[in-house]
């Protein structure tokens, strides 16, 4: 095994991790910032406030993501199922 083999895969899975874990992060960040900003402006302190809508939304856009995410996932196996036989070679 080489070290630029495994610099590659390396740098394949994060940046398909990237790829896949940007939509819901962003997604759950951006709840959370708007149910923070109303908590401010309307003096509601709930600490459960915050968890229900961020769950809500997470699943929502894993949900209407899991096409694109699975067909991320199926490239990235192929491309490191590809690797192995040329490195076999």
């Amino acid at each position: 095994m080489t070290t630029d083999f495994v610099v590659f895969i390396s740098h394949k899975t994060l940046i398909t991790a990237l790829y896949i874990l940007a939509p819901i992060l962003g997604s759950a960040l951006l709840v959370g910032v708007l149910v923070g900003l109303f908590q401010a402006v309307t003096s509601i302190q709930e600490v459960t406030l915050t968890f229900i809508p961020k769950i809500a939304v997470v699943g929502l856009v894993i949900l209407m993501m899991i096409p694109w995410m699975l067909d991320l996932v199926i490239s990235f196996t192929l491309l490191i199922f590809d690797q192995i036989t040329q490195l076999g070679r």
